[in-house]
């Protein structure tokens, strides 16, 4: 234990001295607010972990469906981006996404259902998926996506809830996905034409995909939503055991005027989990004077 603390107490410095860097020429009192991914750290029982979060400083646990909102907004947190399962498709619907037109009646109804209790519990973001290319070109499956995407704009508009199309990796963890680069992303954000459609950039899945993190994000930001993060390569910790510089990435968030939550996804590997969010947390906060 004493060699942990020592190793932690190392981190918290260099965190701290990397925090007052970027600081630097960065809008006074600027951050972004801290939510994480139930899936990883779900071994630890809901209550339990909400409790742990707010001690954390963290506003939101995130991809949860509704039937576990209430939890949440009894712990006094929000959960930032919802979500839920079907059994009526053959398979999960990142796989049976909204590129195939002959998905969309379920997918439609199951949006519909979702962003209605979405509304009723202030959850203001889903997330949807455009589904593998099984050889259909980007055009086409712009064009489907467009189409079925729409029919739910309108309830997204009156309700005040955005859909967030995740960009993915198709090389390590999601082979064939079709949404796996931000221009890919940005098209069908322009075809459908409707400000309650925007784009989850997770961080982890472009920086394999494309790199050029904080120029894509600073360029293309106002069709970005919601943000991800996690340590490349292997999903893990996002300390300084991989190759994002996670202090960089937000303090380009933060310049583009974004505000909103920040999502942590990744898995914890070599520390216990909590302790592990805990680091992560730290590394995304960035202190301004």
């Amino acid at each position: 234990m004493n060699r942990r603390q020592a190793l932690l107490g190392s981190l918290s410095a260099a965190i701290a001295a990397q925090s007052r860097v970027f600081a630097q020429a960065s809008p006074a009192g600027a951050k972004l607010r801290h939510s994480v991914r139930r899936a990883p750290f779900s071994k630890i029982p809901l209550d339990a972990f909400c409790e742990a979060c707010k001690g954390m400083g963290i506003e939101s646990i995130e991809l949860l469906e509704p039937a576990d909102y209430a939890t949440v907004l009894k712990h006094g947190l929000q959960c930032a981006v919802g979500r839920f399962t079907t059994k009526k498709l053959p398979e999960s619907h990142i796989n049976c996404g909204w590129n195939r037109p002959e998905y969309h009646p379920v997918l439609i109804e199951g949006y519909t259902e979702l962003i209605n209790k979405s509304a009723e519990a202030g959850v203001k973001k889903v997330i949807c998926f455009s589904g593998p290319r099984k050889v259909m070109d980007d055009k086409t499956g712009i064009e489907n996506c467009a189409a079925g995407l729409s029919n739910l704009m309108p309830l997204c508009d009156k309700l005040g809830v955005t859909m967030v199309m995740e960009l993915l990796n198709s090389k390590v963890n999601h082979a064939d996905y079709m949404a796996d680069n931000t221009p890919f992303g940005i098209a069908l954000c322009e075809k459908t034409g409707h400000p309650r459609f925007r784009l989850l950039y997770d961080i982890y899945h472009m920086q394999i995909m494309e790199g050029n993190l904080c120029a894509t994000i600073k360029a293309h930001h106002q069709w970005f939503a919601h943000y991800h993060t996690a340590g490349v390569p292997g999903r893990g910790e996002i300390d300084d055991t991989q190759e994002i510089h996670y202090p960089a990435v937000v303090k380009a968030i933060l310049d583009t005027g974004y505000r909103d939550f920040l999502g942590q996804e990744f898995g914890p590997k070599r520390l216990e989990p909590l302790v592990a969010l805990k680091q992560a947390i730290d590394i995304c906060t960035l202190s301004f004077p």
